[in-house]
């Protein structure tokens, strides 16, 4: 693990766990950051989905004060959640065999500890964040079923930690999935560091799921979709000077550690042949990649429609990242795992 030493040292001393330790701390325990009402899933949008269905009930009934925050600030990223959450179940269902997945930086780890709670042993989770107001609030309803929870910094959780830890040992064998929720963007925007040492974790034909938020080219187009999450969305959770504040102590930092889809893109070429962009909210995009065309298409497949207004959407989706010839070509670095 000595070739990651640099970067764990960065990651220490990154925005994350320094000057926004206390943003976090206080709304994860729901000291500050809370909403005026909790967001509530748009019944307009709903797929006909049964499974859709089933995790946007119990998803409410397992947040905590992070999530409410969380899915307060970002248009629709409930739905997409609910989304996201049941095409893995499905997924799941369709291999026919128990599966591993990590999500990482997701505070309280609510999507994981659903799926988990759902999938009647066909999926183990695993969830981290360093707060332990987050760890408190993922034991709040109990031990859930299926899931677990690691409390430190994703760049904590090396591979020596899960083969010397007893109750991770059994995610020693890598992880079908991962989810990246926002969380690089806490930290820097060297993704290729953060990248390579969280797809250690990977099988060989997993998915990597990223959730980010990405500047724009065009710092004008950018600024105006963040008026419209702002004005549009965020001012039915929040008062405007909860917003002000917010981007006056946390966006500020975060803004300087993205990066653009466009740069995304170049990094994660270096890693997985296949990188597809199927979620959009504004400048907030889901990317799934992976080596395996068959494990990619059948995750894709289990995708109900995005449940969002129109108005929120930017890019005709799904749509491929970048040529799968270019990957191909860089594919055959020595780094991967």
């Amino acid at each position: 693990m000595h070739e990651f030493d640099d970067f764990i040292e960065e990651c220490d001393r990154a925005p994350r766990l320094n000057e926004l330790s206390e943003f976090f701390s206080t709304t994860a325990s729901g000291k500050a950051g809370m909403p005026i009402r909790p967001p509530q899933l748009d019944r307009r949008f709903f797929p006909l989905d049964l499974t859709f269905r089933r995790f946007s009930a119990l998803h409410p009934l397992r947040q905590g004060p992070f999530d409410k925050h969380y899915l307060g600030s970002i248009p629709y990223r409930l739905e997409e959640e609910c989304r996201m959450g049941s095409a893995i179940l499905k997924y799941a269902r369709a291999k026919k065999g128990k599966l591993t997945l990590y999500t990482l930086g997701t505070a309280e780890g609510t999507m994981a500890r659903v799926i988990g709670e759902l999938g009647n042993g066909r999926v183990e989770t695993l969830s981290c964040s360093p707060n332990i107001e987050n760890l408190r609030s993922f034991y709040a309803y109990g031990v859930p079923p299926h899931a677990m929870f690691f409390h430190g910094a994703f760049h904590h959780l090396t591979s020596q930690k899960i083969q010397d830890d007893g109750e991770l040992r059994k995610f020693a064998g890598r992880f079908d999935i991962i989810v990246e929720d926002t969380t690089f963007q806490m930290y820097s925007p060297n993704r290729f560091d953060q990248i390579r040492f969280v797809s250690q974790h990977l099988k060989a034909n997993g998915l990597f799921i990223f959730v980010e938020k990405f500047k724009h080219d065009d710092d004008e187009e950018y600024r105006r979709r963040e008026r419209q999450k702002d004005h549009g969305f965020k001012a039915r959770f929040f008062s405007a000077s909860d917003i002000r504040a917010k981007e006056e102590t946390v966006l500020t930092q975060m803004d300087r550690n993205e990066v653009t889809l466009a740069e995304m893109g170049e990094t994660l070429r270096r890693f997985f042949e296949h990188s597809i962009v199927t979620w959009n909210s504004g400048n907030f995009y889901t990317l799934v990649s992976s080596n395996s065309p068959e494990n990619l298409d059948l995750f894709l497949s289990r995708l109900c429609p995005a449940a969002i207004p129109a108005e929120y959407v930017y890019d005709d989706l799904p749509y491929r990242l970048y040529p799968e010839s270019e990957a191909r070509r860089l594919s055959g670095r020595s780094w991967t795992l």
